[in-house]
């Protein structure tokens, strides 16, 4: 079975537990990494995800997982938070993050540069505004973005 359609099953599976717990789904990765495959899910709440939280999901999902049986090859099952550089992956995630930090990754150069970083002011029709430090804003295309996630600053 392919790597997309274990991600779609996984969250279908996900979905009422997630609800029913008052949580987000932030993203589902499955992928091979050296001799072993890993599927991760990353889930959030306001104020933070924790480890029972994390343990609450994993047992549910694992019960889920086993009944159905979709994945083939052995696995490990990974829950955990998406840490504080959050990917922005869903359109509502660029709403919900106005105002924030932001870096952005391309797939190719606009204007010979492939990471930009500001602050995140505007997503309407599939274009992300970022206000630049002396630059200003900068319009780009959702569709050209390999990677959208919060900037950390120390």
């Amino acid at each position: 079975m392919g790597k997309v359609k274990i991600e779609k099953i996984t969250e279908e599976l996900l979905n009422p537990i997630l609800q029913n717990e008052a949580f987000e789904l932030v993203d589902i990765e499955f992928k091979k990494e050296g001799p072993h495959r890993y599927l991760r899910v990353y889930i959030d709440k306001p104020g933070g995800i924790t480890l029972d939280d994390c343990q609450k999901v994993s047992e549910q999902l694992s019960e889920k997982l086993d009944e159905l049986d979709p994945i083939e090859e052995n696995y490990f099952l990974e829950i955990s938070s998406p840490g504080l550089d959050r990917p922005l992956k869903k359109d509502s995630d660029f709403e919900k993050f106005k105002g924030e930090n932001v870096e952005i990754r391309l797939y190719e150069p606009i204007d010979n540069q492939k990471v930009f970083e500001g602050e995140l002011i505007s997503f309407e029709d599939n274009i992300i505004g970022l206000n630049i430090a002396n630059v200003g804003l900068v319009e780009i295309p959702k569709e050209k973005v390999a990677l959208t996630k919060l900037a950390i600053k120390f």
